[in-house]
């Protein structure tokens, strides 16, 4: 139960914590048997619940009621903190702003938001300013036309030729896509219509047809078709169909748009097809049949193909070959020592690249004439996020924009001449309630982990903050996928770091912070190191002075999720509380399902437990939800959303379900469960995404005693 404390908010007690049926269940896996009281919850036709959640099974319906009855009553004394803190965000946003143009061939594009809007519009004008601005897509009115809660935005592609828009929708939360497709001329939707994609779109050149990818029974996109404007879906063109079930593929249009590229992946193996975008008879081309751990991504310009791949080098290099032998590679850009290449950008004249290296990310240009390179260099802040976009469709320029923030630095956008080397200031992002960098220190620092790697963390703090062990932080981590956590802006954050929480990232293994290496040594047999690598950041910064046994805050969600219910498991006397976002807490049950979305291709990051009796083991010793034992446990927000497909909604419901079982604390424990139209990344809508912020931000508030 609840323990009410003296301080100024009200604690309002559940006399009755929600309890779930148990239903004994024994199931053997390679001679180890595994009781779980709460498998029932996973129905059979759980799949179906993200389409038709009536599906939903009753017992499993109202325990997510009383479990959200009971988080709302927990919320009721922090209601006025929660509007504060949404307008305290809300106020850091500019609301009423607009994108910078691109100049295409007819039109400029651009989009922009308002102040009562939540979706944005999408905007162009012919070049030549003959017409008026047009806008093309407003996503407040299509919702409000929709009739829909929730408004998933997949894809707004306009044709080659500017008279049509095709774009996709997911109105549920589930990503099942449904194409629409529409006449700009008159601003009216065709009867073409087609459902179940996984929401991408790609034009012919003469805009009489686009193609897409369709889901199959499991939610994978393994087909991809030729639809062909004003025709039955029914006569849609087969044009590529991956066999592998661990594999998805998708399809995309080179910088010339020479050629369209078939690639078809699971999470470490790639393969690409390319045919001519002019032909007629589409024939896909196999460039390079598929190797195990060989992962390759082509382009093509001016003649040659680009070949971006890690072939023989872990972290990238770039290849090309000419178009008319694709047999004969040689090497363009090498691959360097702990350092990850990045793909390539065109212009007539120059080559736009990026590359990292301890977590650090940096841009070069390079002259195609001359092939001498150099850096573009735009802040002299040491850490931070630099990136660049193309201005227009006509590549005959050397102007690009860049553009550049950190931890402590909003955005800023600049027009830069790659000849003359100058930059102007074109857009910069507005804090309309006001931010001062100079107010802030953003530091990266290095802990030492169990096998003697130096894992970075990123900061940011008030400056005028003393390291005196006695201030709380926020450390996030996710460490799954290759994917890298940015040391970018987010004004949001200074909610928590203008209240005295430090926020940090600890760049763990698992992730791609530094290369595949890094993301090698936090997978498979080896998964535990990414737990491991976040408690050597917690002990640091506690050594350092930042914080105190106790005084941190776990934020972090999916595989994030995972890394935090490992960890309160693991090290649960580190955290004053955690938020586990959709979290992946139930591994073990996942992994043994081939039947769901994700988990065939997910075997090669965590292992085949089905075929592999050592896989097995492993998730089994790490699994959050098999390892919850009679242990205090530190006050926790969990969340879920019926038609969440990545991370099925009865993960979090057992876990919580299970933790209440067997903990030893009187700490609070939450689930709330959304059961209207919500998807992965929660609530659609720029107002419903600061809603969750806020309460979120008021969880931590509360149970930090934070009485502003």
């Amino acid at each position: 139960m609840i323990i009410p404390i003296k301080t100024k908010f009200i604690y309002f007690l559940p006399m009755n914590i929600p309890k779930l049926k148990k239903i004994e269940s024994e199931k053997k896996y390679h001679d180890i048997v595994i009781k779980d009281n709460y498998s029932w919850v996973d129905q059979p036709n759980i799949l179906e619940v993200l389409k038709d959640s009536s599906k939903l099974l009753p017992d499993v319906r109202k325990y997510i009621e009383e479990n959200n009855s009971l988080t709302e009553n927990y919320f009721k004394d922090v209601k006025d903190l929660q509007k504060k803190i949404f307008d305290e965000i809300k106020s850091k946003i500019k609301l009423d702003d607009t994108s910078l143009k691109f100049k295409d061939k007819k039109y400029y594009y651009w989009t922009k938001t308002e102040e009562k809007g939540n979706y944005g519009k999408s905007i162009r004008q012919v070049i030549d300013g003959s017409r008026p601005e047009e806008v093309y897509f407003n996503g407040d009115l299509e919702k409000k036309n929709c009739g829909s809660e929730y408004f998933g935005l997949g894809s707004i592609s306009v044709s080659h030729c500017d008279n049509y828009m095709a774009y996709s929708l997911d109105l549920k939360g589930s990503e099942y896509y449904t194409i629409y497709l529409r006449n700009l001329h008159g601003n009216k939707n065709e009867k073409d219509l087609i459902e179940n994609t996984s929401g991408s779109i790609v034009w012919s050149l003469d805009s009489k047809s686009f193609f897409y990818s369709k889901l199959d029974e499991f939610h994978r996109p393994r087909q991809i078709y030729k639809h062909v404007i004003g025709t039955s879906v029914k006569k849609d063109e087969l044009i590529f169909e991956e066999k592998d079930k661990t594999f998805t593929c998708g399809i995309s249009l080179t910088s010339d748009e020479k050629f369209f590229i078939i690639s078809t992946s699971d999470h470490i193996t790639s393969e690409e097809y390319f045919f001519p975008s002019e032909t007629k008879s589409i024939k896909p081309i196999l460039f390079k049949k598929r190797e195990v751990d060989v992962r390759y991504s082509l382009d093509s310009w001016k003649g040659y193909f680009y070949i971006h791949t890690n072939e023989d080098a872990r972290d990238y290099k770039i290849l090309k070959c000419k178009i008319d032998n694709i047999n004969k590679l040689e090497e363009f850009i090498s691959s360097k020592k702990e350092t990850v290449i990045g793909g390539l950008e065109f212009l007539d004249n120059f080559m736009i690249r990026s590359e990292k290296s301890d977590a650090i990310p940096r841009l070069f240009v390079r002259n195609i004439k001359t092939n001498l390179e150099e850096e573009i260099k735009i802040s002299e802040e040491a850490i931070g996020c630099p990136g660049f976009s193309l201005m227009q469709r006509d590549k005959n320029t050397s102007k690009i924009r860049v553009s550049w923030e950190s931890m402590a630095t909003p955005g800023k956008i600049y027009e830069y001449d790659i000849l003359t080397k100058k930059k102007k200031l074109v857009k910069e992002v507005e804090i309309p309630s006001g931010h001062n960098p100079d107010n802030y220190i953003v530091e990266r620092i290095k802990a030492k982990s169990h096998d003697g790697r130096m894992i970075p963390i990123s900061l940011v703090r008030l400056k005028n903050s003393r390291q005196d062990a006695k201030s709380k932080i926020l450390l996030y981590a996710y460490g799954a996928y290759k994917h890298s956590i940015s040391p970018s802006f987010s004004a949001s954050r200074f909610c928590l770091v203008d209240r005295g929480i430090t926020f940090a990232i600890a760049h763990v293994r698992g992730g791609g912070d530094l290369g595949d290496a890094w993301h090698e040594e936090g997978k498979k047999k080896l998964k535990k190191n990414t737990f491991l690598d976040y408690i050597a950041c917690a002990n640091h910064l506690i050594d350092q002075r930042y914080t105190y046994k106790g005084g941190i805050c776990f934020y972090g969600g999916s595989a994030g999720g995972l890394t935090g219910g490992a960890l309160a498991n693991m090290a649960p006397d580190l955290f004053f509380s955690m938020l586990l976002l959709v979290p992946f807490v139930d591994t073990m049950t996942t992994m043994l399902n081939e039947k769901l979305p994700l988990t065939p291709a997910e075997w090669e990051l965590w292992g085949n437990p089905i075929k592999s009796e050592e896989y097995f083991k492993y998730i089994l010793s790490y699994s959050p939800y098999n390892n919850l034992n009679g242990r205090s446990y530190p006050s926790m927000l969990i969340t879920t959303s019926l038609f969440d497909n990545r991370v099925l909604y009865s993960e979090p419901i057992k876990y919580i379900a299970k933790l209440r079982d067997v903990k030893n604390d009187n700490n609070t424990q939450l689930l709330k469960c959304k059961m209207e139209a919500a998807g992965h990344g929660g609530m659609s809508g720029r107002d419903n995404a600061i809603t969750e912020l806020a309460e979120e931000y008021s969880f931590i508030f509360k149970v930090a005693k934070i009485f502003d």
